[in-house]
């Protein structure tokens, strides 16, 4: 089922367009961390770390993928907020021709570049290799991920964020199965864990291709939908490329924060990967607005609906805000029972370096938010590479602050470089779309009909 958000209220909308999304990206976060749970609990906390330090250089390579992914689904959702069907189709043809290609280049890329990329992180010793063996196999799957967020990105640039909810639930309880399965019965290790996510995302794939198939007349290709167009797939490379280095930018600077809490040792960072899945299971509700912004803001743009872009932006803002501050609370009420679930309750170093991080960290979360909504705002509009450079504000400060403070305070010097990045990325984004706006709105301003001329 489509819909179309260039009509009601924005905040309504919003809110039922992200709930879905909500649940069906919570799920999707338990793919790597249920692999973490069931590894820290039932193979070793070296192995924990391990795959735990493996985080940043998924993020760099799949969030490119998913960068990359999420720029099509851009201009399919213009197309549609335009009711062009014909372009609509021809969009999709060429995304899919588009990830071909990238499932064959970033596969061996991926798989050549993971040895080097764990020693350019300082990953220490005793968990080099449960890491390289986690993160190898899942690159040797990358077309499952490619796929997957291909296929969704066209739901929800339809405005479905409901069927691929129902699919990640339930691939999701297979990856559950697979991973006790394949790690305590078959004593696989990392490497079961990481075959158990591949072939969860394969069922939830297959789930999509199935679904877009038989119930989107809209989709139902005609005989020229397939001839390649190469405006068109510049435009998607013009929006997704920009959006892909945005993902990997801020990968580097997660690397750049690795490679210092790698020099902790291993209990540093295995109280930073628990910590850190707490905090990636909490920020969904920001990260859930600021897709459902991507998705609303390039339907009105399509329509020329620049009025409520801009409504829909700041009311996402302020409900953005109210969940952040929520979240917070819960962080500082339940956080300690959430690192338990990844590490038990007999690890006190451990434990100290995770409380440590997400007390700090959480108390911005509202900023991330406002990060999350006006990003992916401006990529609806097509001003990716405004994203970009927020991107590489966000990296610097990361990278320098993961260098600068860690030798003079400590972890806090860790625990303080995410947030700072976020704020440095967001305030200048929410200039740029405070100055874009009037221009957006001068732009798609209905024009007068001429003036009739006088009889003769």
């Amino acid at each position: 089922m489509t819909r179309d958000m260039t009509q009601g209220s924005p905040v309504r909308l919003i809110l039922t367009f992200s709930l879905p999304l909500l649940i069906g990206n919570i799920f999707q976060q338990l793919y790597n961390m249920v692999d973490t749970m069931i590894v820290g609990r039932f193979v070793s906390t070296q192995a924990l770390a391990g795959v735990g330090s493996t985080g940043a250089i998924s993020f760099l390579i799949m969030g490119f993928a998913m960068g990359v992914t999420s720029g099509f689904s851009v201009v399919i959702s213009q197309r549609f907020g335009a009711n062009d069907e014909k372009g609509l189709r021809n969009a999709v043809a060429m995304s899919v021709y588009l990830c071909i290609a990238l499932t064959v280049v970033m596969t061996l890329v991926s798989t050549l570049a993971t040895r080097p990329l764990l020693m350019l992180m300082n990953t220490p010793d005793d968990m080099f290799a449960d890491a390289y063996n986690y993160i190898f196999t899942i690159f040797l799957g990358m077309a499952a991920p490619i796929f997957y967020n291909m296929l969704a990105g066209i739901l929800r640039a339809l405005g479905d964020s409901r069927t691929p909810l129902y699919f990640l639930i339930l691939s999701s309880l297979l990856n559950v199965g697979l991973d006790l399965l394949f790690i305590i019965t078959f004593h696989m290790g990392v490497v079961g864990a990481a075959v158990a996510t591949i072939i969860s995302q394969v069922v939830s794939g297959l789930l999509c291709l199935l679904y877009v198939a038989k119930r989107f007349p809209i989709l139902r290709f005609q005989k020229g939908d397939w001839k390649l167009n190469w405006s068109l797939i510049g435009l998607h490379l013009k929006i997704g490329l920009p959006m892909a280095f945005q993902f990997s930018i801020t990968a580097i600077g997660v690397m750049a924060i690795q490679g210092a809490i790698n020099s902790f040792g291993s209990n540093a960072a295995a109280g930073y990967t628990a910590a850190s899945k707490v905090e990636q299971i909490c920020t969904q509700p920001m990260n859930t607005f600021g897709v459902t912004m991507a998705t609303y803001a390039g339907q009105n743009l399509g329509a020329a609906r620049i009025d409520r872009v801009k409504e829909g932006v700041w009311k996402c803002a302020a409900l953005s805000t109210v969940v952040s501050v929520i979240v917070t609370l819960l962080v500082f009420v339940a956080g300690d029972w959430f690192v338990t679930l990844f590490v038990g309750g007999n690890e006190p170093e451990v434990m100290a370096y995770a409380r440590q991080y997400m007390y700090i960290t959480s108390v911005f979360y509202f900023m991330l938010g406002l990060l999350f909504v006006f990003r992916n705002a401006l990529q609806g509009m097509g001003a990716s590479m405004v994203t970009l450079v927020g991107g590489g504000i966000e990296l610097v400060l990361r990278t320098a602050i993961a260098f600068i403070l860690p030798p003079l305070i400590g972890f806090t010097g860790i625990c303080v470089a995410g947030p700072s990045a976020w704020i440095g990325a967001s305030v200048p984004l929410i200039i740029v779309f405070l100055i874009l706006i009037p221009r957006y709105q001068r732009k798609y301003a209905p024009r007068p009909d001429p003036p009739e001329e006088a009889p003769v």
